[in-house]
């Protein structure tokens, strides 16, 4: 079992949700979210950087997934999220994590059965 934590462009959001249900993954939580990476929440790569960095807006997935929907999950949200052909600085970043168990609160199942 893995975590997908993916911090996308909100509006690669609805494309991403479409590509993954297209998929079988059909099962995640999205939050907005406030922060800056490489630009420091500046334009493009090429502008100068205040020297404090400003936050921008994304969305972050979080989804949970068993080992066989892990590979196309990531792939999915790698290629959708993307903006242009080539990707851009600030598209965002996904985050593979180890989940070491999940329980399913309705009726207690745990494990990689949980998840569904």
């Amino acid at each position: 079992m893995r975590l997908v934590l993916a911090l996308i462009q909100p509006t690669k959001l609805k494309a991403v949700q479409e590509a993954l249900a297209n998929a079988g993954v059909e099962r995640m939580t999205v939050c907005d979210a406030l922060g800056y990476g490489q630009q420091r929440g500046g334009g493009t790569g090429g502008e100068t950087l205040a020297s404090r960095p400003h936050f921008r807006r994304k969305v972050a997935l979080e989804i949970a997934v068993n080992e066989d929907f892990l590979d196309r999950t990531v792939e999915i949200i790698a290629h959708v999220a993307r903006t242009g052909r080539t990707g851009a600085v600030g598209d965002g970043k996904v985050f593979v994590l180890p989940m070491d168990d999940v329980v399913r609160l309705s009726d207690t199942v745990r494990g990689p059965e949980g998840i569904s």
